[in-house]
């Protein structure tokens, strides 16, 4: 099983050639903006150290959010072109799913948290017991998201990830982390997955902050 993961949806442009859980090759850049230009070029030099012919291709695994609007929609869009050209299927995965597992030697962790600073005192959060999601992502005010995790029974000896994780007071464990994702870890999730029906969709929780001319000149009408 060899498979080509890509990751735009945060802070970073990130791609892993695969094979069997084995990673062939890698290439992460920071950044915040720029993905655009810089996956293709990217993909082409991991293919190219690799030693991987795209025909030989059996998955491309894409995170769908939440995360940067722009972002996801770059990785979406050469993702699902790369399947549809190449005839093999193109699996999604949850960002924050795919920030737990690039977290190292925490699979077997009883509760660990994914946590993104969503801006405007929210967080993008979801939980995991043993590699396994408590529940789906979701966007919540910050104190809706430390009562929810209080329930869970979340305490200073949980650990988590992902820039939110100062912002829930969890103690000197919960320290923020960069907002990266693992390309290899996003393959590995994506390799033992069924096959899908379809292309995979962004995962939004909340309508973007920018807006287009158009609703920019309703708004200003009334």
């Amino acid at each position: 099983m060899i498979v080509l993961a890509l990751d735009t949806a945060l802070d970073a442009c990130s791609v892993a050639v695969v094979a069997d859980g084995q990673p062939l090759a890698v290439r992460t850049e920071a950044m915040e903006r720029g993905h655009q230009e810089r996956l293709a070029p990217m993909v082409a030099e991991a293919m190219q150290a690799a030693g991987v012919a795209f025909a030989a291709l059996d998955r491309i695994a894409v995170t769908v959010g939440p995360g940067s609007f722009t972002g996801l929609r770059v990785g979406l869009a050469f993702a699902k072109a790369m399947s549809l050209a190449l005839g093999i299927p193109c699996l999604g995965v949850g960002t924050l799913e795919a920030l737990a597992a690039s977290a190292p030697g925490r699979k077997d962790a009883p509760l660990l948290v994914a946590a993104l600073d969503a801006r405007r005192d929210q967080l993008y959060l979801q939980a995991f017991s043993r590699a396994r999601p408590l529940g789906d992502p979701e966007n919540l005010p910050l104190e809706a998201a430390v009562e929810r995790l209080a329930g869970m029974g979340a305490d200073e000896s949980t650990p988590v990830v992902g820039s939110g994780a100062g912002l829930l007071g969890l103690g000197d464990r919960a320290q923020p982390t960069p907002d990266m994702i693992d390309p290899i870890a996003l393959a590995r999730l994506a390799a033992v997955r069924p096959k899908p029906d379809g292309r995979p969709a962004p995962m939004y929780l909340r309508a973007p902050d920018a807006r287009t001319l158009a609703e920019r000149a309703r708004i200003a009408q009334t």
